[in-house]
């Protein structure tokens, strides 16, 4: 099954996921950036505040079309308790391009349900899997651990 992993970071914890996830799933791997500055504290609030309001925001272009993929499996950081607003875009201006999703995230403790929902109606169908790790377990030695159980469920849906 040919995979994409696709995934914001504004911390890096997401990105680590991503890259284990894609050598896992020998997976090409894209970064969605954010053409909106979110660094430093006020990047943080403007963040939050953006999640909140469910914003979608501008992207800088890709480069994997995610039409070419039998599988997007997307990540994203939990932000005041949604998916965040580079995630949030992505999903939307592709949603008629993925065939099959998979989503993760990480989080600082909060809920992931609220977060997985909103992609779920950004991209208009249910992920076929589904991976939380919280801020700890995103850093732990546990990380290949638990991702490799996602990957487990991953590979069961070929």
């Amino acid at each position: 099954m040919k995979t994409l992993v696709a995934y914001y970071s504004r911390s890096g914890r997401t990105r680590k996921v991503a890259e284990t996830l894609a050598r896992l799933l020998q997976a090409d791997l894209e970064e969605i950036i954010d053409c909106k500055d979110r660094s430093g504290f006020l990047g943080y609030l403007t963040a939050g505040r953006d999640a909140s309001l469910n914003r979608l925001t501008k992207l800088k272009s890709l480069t994997k079309d995610p039409s070419s993929y039998d599988l997007v499996v997307v990540g994203t950081p939990i932000w005041a308790w949604n998916v965040s607003p580079p995630v949030r875009t992505y999903l939307t201006e592709n949603k008629d391009k993925i065939r099959k999703v998979a989503f993760y995230c990480t989080m600082g403790g909060s809920s992931e349900g609220k977060a997985f929902k909103s992609m779920e109606e950004a991209c208009g169908m249910a992920p076929a899997a589904t991976l939380t790790l919280t801020e700890l377990e995103a850093s732990s030695k546990d990380l290949e651990e638990k991702v490799a159980r996602f990957v487990q469920d991953i590979r069961s849906l070929a």
